[in-house]
């Protein structure tokens, strides 16, 4: 990251947006492709990106999930950097063999000795009852299928400096944004080589006492909970992983090494979810320096209803991670 002492206060999409303009301008084969991209994109993302590089490199679709990515796919095999923006994670089922194998899997596959550079744009989570449909968290797909990066900023910092790494990385990424941080604001680097190394967590609070591991929509609710915790003597310490692929290994076991405990909070449903696999791992690698079982606060496995408060009783809230906080010192 570089060192840069200007900062500007934007809301996490505008970040997004301006990483990805900041790399436009330097790399003419970087080009946009979406719903609605030409005029903002599904929340204002790519506002601006038109007027500035021209529907030549902004360019709006139909809904075509399918065809969208197989096109960025072929348009990174021969030297571009395609941008799809999706609109909502969910509907890459659609697209799942375009990402999941063609995407994920072509360098391996043709022995490619070429750089398949694409991002696409998979916003997760909860938005305030946008239904079952809409408002999925499913980021553990690309931990699954391999050859993709899959990257999660938590704030608008990491918005764009997870942008711009993923627009240099020479392996497809899936970059998933948060809805419900879409229009939050935070303080943002203006250089324009800063950037947010994927594959880099970090720690947001240090603490003694068990060791927290979050990322995306759960890190701010894990910060709270940090804060009631540490009122009752409880020091936990928040890492923000930012990346599940690849997961910083090194951060992760030097503070459960050193904490001797290990909380698990996502948003994505418990059975299955990312957490399940960072848990095993953590036992597998772990297991000696561990003096309690690893707890997992996760999405509750149900259909979400298309609800505000009924959606947020699906997904943890600060009191639930705040009891997995006692409930593991008291083990």
């Amino acid at each position: 990251m570089a060192n840069n002492d200007k900062m500007e206060t934007m809301l996490y999409n505008a970040a997004m947006g301006l990483g990805l303009a900041e790399e436009m301008r330097t790399n003419p084969d970087i080009f946009v492709l979406g719903q609605g991209v030409a005029s903002g994109g599904w929340f204002g993302a790519e506002k601006g990106l038109a007027d500035e590089f021209g529907s030549d490199r902004v360019v709006d679709c139909g809904i075509c999930e399918a065809f969208e990515v197989g096109m960025a796919a072929g348009a990174s095999v021969v030297g571009m950097t395609p941008v799809i923006n999706l609109g909502f994670a969910d509907f890459s089922l659609i697209a799942g063999d375009e990402i999941y194998h063609k995407l994920g899997k072509w360098r391996y596959m043709h022995g490619l000795n070429v750089p398949m550079s694409a991002v696409i744009i998979l916003p997760v989570g909860v938005m305030g009852g946008a239904g079952p449909e809409h408002s999925n968290s499913i980021e553990v797909l690309g931990m699954h299928f391999p050859g993709l990066k899959v990257v999660v900023p938590s704030n608008a910092a990491d918005a764009k400096g997870l942008m711009k790494a993923a627009l240099r990385e020479p392996n497809p990424v899936l970059y998933h944004s948060i809805q419900t941080l879409s229009f939050t604001r935070g303080e943002v680097p203006l250089d324009s080589d800063y950037i947010v190394e994927i594959g880099k967590g970090i720690v947001r609070r240090p603490g003694r006492d068990a060791t927290l591991l979050t990322y995306g929509s759960m890190v701010n609710r894990s910060l709270e909970a940090a804060t009631t915790l540490a009122n009752e003597g409880i020091e936990v310490e928040i890492i923000d992983l930012r990346s599940l692929v690849p997961l910083d290994w090194e951060l992760i076991l030097e503070s459960v090494n050193r904490t001797h405990r290990a909380l698990v909070v996502h948003e994505a449903n418990k059975t299955a979810g990312p957490g399940a696999e960072i848990a095993a791992q953590i036992q597998e690698r772990a297991f000696y320096e561990l003096e309690t079982p690893i707890l997992r606060v996760a999405g509750k496995d149900v259909p979400l209803p298309q609800q505000n408060d009924l959606e947020q009783a699906c997904i943890p809230s600060v009191d639930e991670i705040v009891a997995a906080g006692r409930h593991i010192m008291s083990l």
